[in-house]
């Protein structure tokens, strides 16, 4: 009697932790089918006109330059610690000359578009969702339909364009700028010359390996943007509302950008 009294939180265990799994996959393809429907319509919103380039100038600084400083950061410090850890390691085998190859391959395919998107993205995506939740719950938004404009086309597209075009630039520049990081430990560590040491960068680089991290850069622009404007739009429940929408936001596309990192990277190591 007592074992049988003691499997029954377990047998309603089971079925709620199933509940609780096939919930949650359903509110993820949810999500997924309602970012492709806010994709087709920013795209055929995009097409429309006129179209505000103010806004979008506006948008381009807030989410680029505005970002450039924490990008560069830690590219920067991501670099110096790239070139202590591998040319001491490299060393072991007598091969620290090669701590350029490695840092220049490493940050061109994977920490340059990777880490900035994560935390430009974290940043931009929540202000993106903070900013247009703010609006919903508000009735900013009604009050956009209510006057005959189009609120994907004044607020998600000028947003997600802006991510897209300005995410492979901070890409690239965080790319020098980690790889230059890397020549300055390597320099005073290491005791390789700078010439060296790019040349090193320059004969281990191929464009195709440039483009590769460029188009994954391109894409995580894209779904931070994206995932922002679709979090926004969806906020209800006044300031308390916001606040879930953004801490969500935040959680979705770091996870988004690291599952999407190893599929892209499968799908473009054959062209790179």
């Amino acid at each position: 009697m007592t074992s049988e009294a003691a499997r029954r939180p377990l047998f309603k265990a089971v079925p709620d932790a199933l509940a609780g799994l096939g919930a949650s996959t359903l509110a993820f393809f949810a999500m997924f089918g309602g970012m492709a429907q806010l994709t087709g319509a920013s795209i055929k919103a995009l097409f429309s006109r006129p179209f505000n380039l103010r806004e979008l100038a506006k948008q381009t600084y807030q989410v680029g330059v505005q970002s450039m400083s924490i990008g560069f950061l830690t590219a920067l410090f991501t670099g110096a610690v790239m070139a202590l850890q591998f040319g001491w390691s490299l060393a072991r085998f007598g091969a620290s000359n090669y701590v350029g190859s490695v840092i220049s391959q490493g940050f061109v395919m994977e920490l340059g578009p990777v880490l900035t998107a994560l935390l430009v993205g974290g940043r931009v995506g929540a202000g993106i969702t903070a900013e247009i939740g703010s609006m919903v719950v508000t009735e900013q938004v009604d009050a956009i339909r209510a006057m005959g404009a189009n609120p994907v086309k004044e607020l998600v597209v000028p947003r997600v364009l802006a991510c897209v075009l300005t995410m492979p630039m901070l890409a690239l520049m965080a790319d020098v700028i980690g790889i230059t990081g890397g020549g300055l430990v390597a320099t005073v560590e290491q005791g390789l010359s700078p010439a060296y040491y790019f040349d090193q960068v320059l004969r281990s680089t191929t464009v195709s390996e440039v483009l590769h991290g460029l188009v994954k850069a391109t894409f995580f622009g894209y779904l931070y943007g994206m995932i922002g404007c679709y979090q926004g739009l969806r906020t209800r429940g006044g300031t308390e509302g916001v606040g879930l929408s953004t801490t969500k936001t935040v959680v979705l596309l770091s996870i988004s950008i690291l599952i999407s990192d190893f599929i892209l990277g499968k799908m473009l190591l054959p062209f790179t």
